[in-house]
């Protein structure tokens, strides 16, 4: 039985006047890549197989960064912003999920990148699920992190729970009212969905607060959300293809979704397995960061 909190959503490179967070190694390389019409701004680092890390709402690729650095060692590690997020561009259309999973094949493919193992959180699920449906050859193995599938599963009743009225939150009205009070959006997200809020660090906040607070950002934070619909049809599109057949890992946070991620994700995968976090909320990599790391590397060394 899935908590209430368990359904929610938040979801560096060089930028001016942002607080200071878990840098990167200096050994990645931070580019902006041009893929299917947009750009992204992309961090690699490390030789290897690649992995390929994508994040969520309320945070960007630099949430990665103690990932990334203990995945390098051995991979090559590929850290993208999603499309309106962070530093990559902002067009004006192109937020559903299936149309972002061919961000990343583009990507991919100019790094020259086949296989791939996928990590994701939050949104970054739905892109990282989308990328996995639509190129089943390309995935190897892929983890999902504290968030559900439009259209897979308990969809219709996670809609339902009140603590997500940010899903329909959006609009020009909307923007207004949150344009220059960022922060004051963000921190419900933060405080509400960890188990303990002071873990997702004031110089985080400021961080992320200063990067949403770019000039469309918020608006294409929106448009995540105001897709839902459409990615709700096309992964059952995907799921009327067939269930992902590759090892999937779905982790969540004991005070978030729990043992009830890997219930969401045995609809849409046929080789799960699940893992709870200890002392966690929604954030993992900032409440659980040596946790969250462990049971990361641990399942890709699986296949090793």
């Amino acid at each position: 039985m899935l908590r209430p909190l368990m359904f929610t959503l938040g979801l560096a490179a060089a930028a001016p006047a942002l607080a200071q967070v878990r840098p990167f190694p200096p050994s990645f390389d931070a580019r902006d890549i041009a893929t299917n019409a947009t750009t992204l701004h992309v961090r690699v680092g490390g030789s290897g197989p690649a992995v390929v890390l994508l994040h969520g709402y309320g945070e960007t690729g630099d949430m990665w960064s103690p990932l990334a650095e203990d995945l390098a060692r051995d991979h090559t590690v590929i850290v993208p912003d999603l499309r309106g997020l962070g530093l990559s561009a902002r067009p004006a259309g192109g937020y559903d999920k299936k149309t972002q999973g061919e961000d990343i094949a583009g990507v991919l493919d100019a790094l020259g990148v086949g296989e791939v193992d996928l990590v994701a959180h939050d949104i970054g699920n739905m892109v990282g699920f989308a990328f996995a449906a639509e190129h089943r050859d390309r995935v190897k193995r892929l983890v999902l992190m504290d968030a559900p599938l439009p259209g897979v599963g308990p969809w219709e009743e996670i809609l339902k729970n009140p603590l997500l009225w940010h899903f329909r939150f959006g609009g020009p009205d909307m923007e207004r009212l949150v344009a220059g009070r960022e922060r004051i959006y963000l921190d419900r997200f933060w405080n509400e969905f960890s188990a303990t809020p002071a873990k997702f660090t004031e110089a985080s906040r400021e961080h992320y607060a200063a990067l949403y607070a770019l000039p469309g950002a918020m608006h294409a934070g929106f448009e995540q959300f105001k897709a839902f619909d459409q990615d709700a049809l096309d992964n059952q599109a995907f799921l009327a293809e067939g269930k992902l057949a590759m090892p999937v890992l779905a982790v969540g946070g004991d005070h978030s979704f729990g043992s009830g991620m890997a219930d969401v994700v045995r609809f849409a995968a046929t080789d799960v397995q699940g893992l709870v976090i200890g002392d966690a909320g929604h954030w993992l990599m900032e409440e659980q960061p040596d946790a969250t790391v462990a049971a990361v590397r641990a399942f890709l060394d699986e296949a090793r």
